[in-house]
């Protein structure tokens, strides 16, 4: 029996993450965080006993300093029915297995617990993908894998039916970040810990001719009052552990009103 493909070298993902610029580049974790904060604090609920599954534990223990700080592993270092609230800190588009990685986090909560995930959507960096991809075909005729797949918000909201949550609730948070050049973007993204990582990637450095005309193709279709934007969804996953004491939708037919009663209207009857 062979084994699934690995998305995900995890050996430059660690690599990258080390040389990741912890003053310049964690913008985004920041900013994650933030809302992150925001969010749990229109939760009414106290929680005692947090997690916090992240690929920088030294950013994110600045969310709950009193959360407990697990690596984005394959494995989980969770404990089946122990925390009240589990968050998921951007690190799930790396993953190989993302619905086992939401069923890990399920399976970690108490009943009733909450979970919490922010993750980049589908629209992240799609500019600077669309000039790689046009560069790279004109110059080499072929496309090689340069940027992590990230889901769109109505996949990823699915995701969380298929492990299991109650309640599940996806919406997303757009972000736009202008630099001097795509050459700013590029070194931004190294000073992030966000450089390729891909299993399949080239395993030597990009042509120079190629990102040369990415550049120019860059600037050529995004150009904007003399910089260029960068676009980076964020797209923030919730859910509950299952318990008898939450809400549950009634079953279809047991309405006890109508709808035009409820809306004061005239009901018309379709014909069979």
């Amino acid at each position: 029996m062979q084994n699934s493909p690995h998305l995900t070298d995890t050996r430059a993902l660690r690599r990258n993450r080390t040389r990741a610029n912890r003053t310049t580049g964690m913008f985004l974790q920041s900013a994650a965080i933030a809302e992150v904060q925001d969010r749990l604090s229109m939760v009414n609920r106290e929680f005692t006993a947090p997690a916090i599954v992240t690929g920088f534990p030294d950013v994110w223990d600045t969310c709950l300093p009193d959360a407990n700080l697990v690596p984005d592993s394959d494995v989980l270092d969770l404990q089946p029915q122990h925390h009240d609230l589990v968050i998921h800190g951007l690190s799930l588009h790396w993953a190989d297995d993302p619905v086992g990685q939401l069923i890990q986090c399920r399976r970690a909560l108490k009943d009733d617990g909450f979970f919490l995930a922010v993750t980049f959507g589908g629209k992240t960096l799609h500019e600077l993908r669309a000039s790689l991809a046009q560069a790279e075909v004109e110059i080499t005729g072929g496309l090689s894998p340069r940027v992590a797949p990230m889901g769109e918000i109505r996949d990823l909201g699915a995701l969380l039916q298929r492990a299991g949550f109650a309640l599940p609730v996806a919406d997303t948070v757009p972000l736009k970040v202008t630099y001097e050049s795509p050459w700013s973007l590029m070194k931004d993204l190294r000073a992030m810990g966000e450089g390729n990582a891909l299993q399949e990637r080239l395993r030597k450095p990009t042509r120079r001719s190629i990102l040369i005309r990415a550049s120019e193709i860059y600037v050529d279709s995004f150009l904007e009052k003399g910089r260029i934007p960068a676009t980076y969804e964020l797209i923030f996953l919730t859910g509950w552990a299952p318990d008898a004491t939450q809400q549950k939708p009634l079953r279809p037919g047991s309405a006890k009103t109508r709808l035009a009663d409820a809306l004061s209207t005239s009901e018309i009857k379709l014909p069979k």
